[in-house]
């Protein structure tokens, strides 16, 4: 499956943002889709992930509560809705796909397939 994230921009804190990734190939609705982060000179880490019926979701604690990742498999589409941003929350996004449902795991290396990506900067 190929993956094209979107969305990205420059927002004060405090702010929100919908990043946007869309499916195209391989029937969207086997994988289980995740976003991670990468901020300058860090590892990428895990941001959320969720199912491929979109029943099940999981966050990392850095955002839980402030960050809501959803999938609409009509439009081969998964999105990561972001409020109450903070500074730290800058970095690259990107977006992932597993075809090994149900794993929900935070290791990119379980994600085969990967979008390009889109810059996130929360100004202070």
């Amino acid at each position: 499956v190929q993956l094209q994230a979107s969305g990205g921009g420059l927002v004060q804190a405090g702010g929100s943002l919908r990043l946007s990734c869309a499916a195209s190939g391989r029937r969207f609705s086997i994988y289980d889709m995740a976003w991670f982060r990468q901020a300058p000179g860090k590892e990428r880490e895990f941001v959320a992930v969720i199912s491929w019926s979109g029943g099940t979701t999981y966050y990392a604690d850095s955002v839980k509560g402030r960050f809501i990742i959803s999938r609409d498999n009509a439009k081969n589409t998964v999105y990561l809705q972001m409020n109450s941003l903070k500074p730290e929350d800058t970095a690259v996004y990107y977006c992932a796909a597993t075809s090994v449902r149900g794993s929900y795991s935070r290791d990119p290396a379980e994600f085969g397939s990967w979008g390009q990506g889109t810059q996130v900067t929360v100004s202070s």
